[in-house]
């Protein structure tokens, strides 16, 4: 009887979970006034950005505190403290995709947990305690700090337990000012940033290495770094310091030794490498390492910098040989691809580009871009690298990108994991290239990967019991 009782009510929260995607599929959604400048869906460019998220609107941004962690907690060997609620650090990077060849310290995740009565009171004996039994315990290389919203709010001087706790312990222990009131995971990059340069440049070496350069802003996910520094090693480039995937705090003290830095991922570390410009006159390039297109552009833009010709048959040796044998593996995917949409939407604008490329090699159609930090430039860039009519949108919300999947009618929605649910709950395959994904998606092998998952989301035969398909 329960169960049959069960099996009842089950079908029908399904029915009514499905009348309401349903009826949903049916609405019609409206841009809020305030947001409409926010986006691009054709005729004369004329967008805003940087703007601080609508009250209301529900951005899919983080805050300051995530934005410093993102960038800081692939670090291996340094010990990573949270100091204030329990909460706070319930984030971990145990949950993300970045590795370590070596060390795994910033798997563990630690707190203050800051109670009613710390906050009171005040939590510097707490954080000095803390960061004394943990150094105590894990000897990390360094330990870095970060202050939360209510360690804002109630004053606690951060930076002076920190220096006490070094003259201490002889190691770096730095404050990252990441209050999350902040603002927009942005600030919490620039907070990174800051805390990271005051290990650059203490190796007390100041000779640059010949043929070197730092990798800035991939963070490892699956694995992805050390397919990028095979094919630079293959190159006969020396990678001296990565930031931060893989990341080793020594490899950082080094890090103005190099000659170039390569900017992956402009947003999370632009700020580290123009510090690094100014600092030492260490010139950065942009690149990216997703699809064929951009992946091959990175290794000759290196090639062209040193103006080596042998680093440059090098890497057009490189190049051939993995794009001859991947693109025989592309064509069944291609075939099965061509002229479906798509819909991408991501934190940075940079991977943004990469990602339209990489459809486009597959035969898709992308009719929605957008990202959470991109400029005003950014964004006409990216009006001009798409097909007419493509939507640009800036700092979107879970109802405007309902809004767009369901009036260009996407096959599938490239994201992270808060804009999963929202592509399931339209009967539309998703595609995960945020930090949390398992899948090395960069690199040669990362576009078979790619085009393999994509194939796998797209082509399911799930979709076609979702309400809106079964309309039609």
């Amino acid at each position: 009887m329960h169960t049959q009782l069960g099996v009842l009510c089950g079908s029908a929260r399904e029915a009514s979970e499905s009348r309401a995607l349903t009826k949903m599929s049916n609405e019609t959604i409206n841009l809020l006034e305030k947001r409409k400048r926010q986006v691009h869906a054709g005729g004369e460019f004329a967008m805003e950005a940087e703007k601080q998220s609508l009250a209301g609107s529900v951005s899919q941004r983080s805050c300051s505190f995530c934005g410093s962690r993102v960038v800081l907690y692939p670090i291996a060997d340094a010990l990573h403290l949270v100091h204030g609620p329990i909460g706070c650090a319930s984030y971990t990077w145990d949950i993300r995709g970045s590795l370590s060849s070596g060390p795994e310290l910033h798997r563990l995740s630690f707190s203050t947990d800051m109670q009613e009565r710390d906050v009171v009171y005040g939590g510097e004996k707490k954080l000095y305690h803390a960061l004394i039994e943990l150094i105590d315990e894990y000897k990390p290389k360094a330990a870095f700090v970060y202050a939360t919203c209510i360690i804002g709010v109630i004053g606690d001087d951060v930076k002076a337990v920190c220096k006490k706790v070094q003259a201490e312990k002889g190691i770096p222990v730095i404050a990252v000012d990441s209050e999350g009131f902040k603002g927009s995971k942005k600030e919490g990059y620039k907070a990174a940033c800051d805390a990271l340069f005051k290990i650059v440049g203490t190796d007390g070496v100041k000779k640059t290495l010949p043929n070197s350069i730092n990798i800035l802003g991939d963070f490892n996910l699956a694995g992805e770094l050390w397919i990028i520094k095979d094919y630079y090693e293959r190159m006969g480039v020396q990678v001296v310091c990565t930031v931060s995937g893989d990341g080793r705090v020594d490899d950082i003290r080094k890090a103005h030794r190099a000659r170039l830095n390569i900017v992956q991922c402009s947003g999370s570390v632009s700020n580290l490498a123009r510090m690094l410009e100014h600092e030492y006159g260490t010139p950065m390039i942009r690149a990216s390492y997703f699809g064929i297109e951009d992946m091959s552009k990175a290794l000759y833009d290196v090639a062209d910098f040193f103006d080596d010709d042998a680093m440059h048959a090098a890497a057009q040796r490189v190049i051939q040989e993995e794009v001859a044998a991947l693109m025989p593996q592309l064509a069944p995917y291609r075939k099965d691809l061509k002229g479906k949409k798509a819909a991408v939407y991501t934190g940075g604008a940079f991977k943004v580009f990469s990602l339209v490329r990489s459809l486009r090699t597959l035969g898709m159609d992308v009719v929605m871009a957008g990202s959470q930090t991109g400029t005003v430039e950014d964004y006409k860039l990216l009006s001009e690298l798409c097909d007419p009519g493509t939507v640009i949108v800036d700092d979107t919300n879970p109802l405007e990108l309902a809004k767009f999947i369901k009036e260009k009618d996407v096959d599938l929605f490239i994201g992270g994991v808060k804009e999963r649910p929202i592509a399931y709950k339209l009967g539309v395959g998703f595609c995960d290239h945020n930090h949390e994904r398992k899948e090395a998606l960069a690199g040669f092998i990362g576009m078979l990967n790619f085009a393999k998952e994509v194939h796998a989301s797209v082509m399911s035969p799930v979709w076609q019991f979702a309400p809106r398909r079964a309309r039609t």
